[in-house]
């Protein structure tokens, strides 16, 4: 289902289920036999079907289901999932939970929170305060209670969350279809100098650094993902933007907002935390260091979201306020906008 595309993940956010090293009298042998040997209980489909999921690392990269086993070789299994369900931990953190019936819930994600647990993150995230919440929550097909969708950590704004199996169903068919509605505001480097636009471009993982995504020429490789944008505002050196999802690709408004060429601002991922755009002058470089230290992450927020109600057939639309950081960062460049347009 292609909104589960949302769910694409980095090493960073896997669980390691199995750890072997070959021996040094290993003689070349394809990893789905090899693990056979190894993992009790194991079939070959399962193996070859993970492999091809891109769960079989070796060595730090992924791996297919023909490669062959040398001696000293490093394997791992890999899965989004934790390998004892006791790592989900319910946890009484506060959350800004914006309505709730008993179907769904609409929650405001502040930057800097995680959504899901991952390697290096098993506490502190929005379904450790969901499982807390709401009881027997509905997993999805990646065993996420709850998820429906994701934002990434430094991103803020607008989720929804699923209480029964049925929510689940029905929000994950209106996402599939694309008939969901999710408005993101954005500040980016550089002058946009169409109104609107549309970006076009298969995103995959970047084979260069497993942690990017970036875009593809149509039909290599990747998936499709259409981002829409309307200029809100020009401020000299960034523009401030609302953009909107036709699909949920991984760090899709990110990486399609910097193959247009204006990456956003203070997003370290993609390079947006240098100067980009503007002048070589000195005062210039303070003035924007310090509009990254007001915002130190991405300047990107999930601020509209709309769907239809699973059980009412109702149509209904959240939206959500710009989050201070953000909000003061945008009116430092309104400021500075202004100041240099006196000049």
């Amino acid at each position: 289902m292609e909104a589960q595309d949302e769910f694409e993940l980095n090493e960073e956010e896997l669980f390691e289920h199995h750890s072997f090293t070959a021996s040094k009298g290993q003689d070349p042998l394809r990893i789905d036999k090899f693990l056979m040997n190894f993992i009790e209980n194991a079939t070959r489909n399962k193996i070859q079907q993970a492999a091809k999921d891109g769960n079989v690392w070796v060595n730090g990269a992924i791996v297919k289901q023909n490669y062959k086993v040398k001696a000293g070789d490093h394997i791992r299994v890999m899965f989004a999932h934790p390998p004892h369900e006791n790592l989900l931990t319910p946890e009484n953190i506060p959350l800004d939970i914006v309505y709730e019936d008993d179907v769904l819930l609409v929650v405001n994600k502040p930057a800097g929170m995680v959504v899901h647990p991952g390697h290096g993150n098993y506490s502190g995230t929005l379904i450790n305060a969901l499982i807390y919440h709401v009881d027997n929550l509905p997993k999805n097909s990646d065993e996420r209670p709850g998820l429906v969708h994701r934002i990434d950590k430094d991103t803020s704004g607008l989720l929804v969350v699923a209480k029964t199996e049925a929510a689940m169903t029905h929000l994950a068919k209106q996402f599939f279809d694309k008939s969901s509605e999710r408005e993101y505001i954005a500040l980016v480097w550089g002058n946009v100098e169409e109104d609107t636009g549309t970006i076009e471009g298969h995103i995959g993982r970047n084979p260069k650094n497993r942690l990017q995504m970036q875009v593809f020429p149509e039909g290599e490789q990747g998936k499709e993902a259409v981002t829409h944008y309307m200029v809100l505002e020009r401020l000299g050196y960034v523009t401030m933007l609302a953009c909107t999802l036709e699909t949920g690709r991984t760090h899709q408004i990110r990486v399609h907002l910097k193959h247009i060429g204006h990456t956003l601002f203070n997003d370290e991922r993609y390079g947006g935390e240098k100067v980009l755009k503007g002048t070589t002058f000195t005062k210039y470089k303070q003035f924007v260091d310090n509009a990254f230290k007001i915002l130190p992450r991405q300047a990107l927020h999930a601020k509209t979201l709309g769907f239809v109600h699973p059980v009412s057939g109702e149509f209904m639309r959240f939206d959500s306020e710009i989050p201070e950081d953000m909000a003061n960062c945008i009116e430092k460049w309104k400021q500075y906008s202004k100041h240099s347009q006196a000049e």
